[in-house]
């Protein structure tokens, strides 16, 4: 049995932790330049790390922007996907947002392949389809 843990970042090691994921996924892997993968935000930013059996496997963040709480860079290591990491992620950032008290709209943008992943928490396609670092991505809105 699989057990994903995933939790709000508390310190400098799991940040550089969930920075190293990251790195992995979008610069790495999907050739995200690493200028834009890391950005003048991420000291304004929540930052989230999930865990298999005490592994760091997925990463997330979520900031304020002047259109509402943007969820973004939502990474899992390619040997754990596919195995809850990703809701782990998405549920832990939702629950931290709602004990926050933090109001506004919440919207993210989706890989495509990433979609069905946000629409199991209510997030809904608005607007058409766009390139965002060579990648095509759909913007959503949580409906609530």
């Amino acid at each position: 049995m699989v057990s994903v843990v995933a939790k709000y970042i508390t310190d400098e090691v799991e940040l550089i932790t969930a920075f190293d994921i990251r790195e992995a996924v979008f610069v790495q892997e999907q050739k995200v330049p690493r200028v834009d993968e890391f950005d003048e935000f991420e000291d304004d930013s929540f930052h989230f790390l999930a865990t298999i059996n005490n592994k760091a496997v997925g990463a997330a963040r979520y900031r304020k922007t002047p259109n509402g709480i943007k969820l973004e860079r939502f990474a899992v290591l390619s040997a754990h996907r596919g195995r809850g990491v990703g809701k782990a992620l998405v549920s832990v950032v939702l629950d931290h947002i709602k004990q926050a008290g933090t109001s506004g709209k919440l919207y993210l943008h989706a890989q495509l392949d990433a979609v069905p992943l946000y629409s199991h928490f209510g997030f809904k396609i608005v607007g058409e389809q766009f390139s965002e670092c060579d990648i095509e991505h759909r913007l959503m809105e949580l409906v609530r």
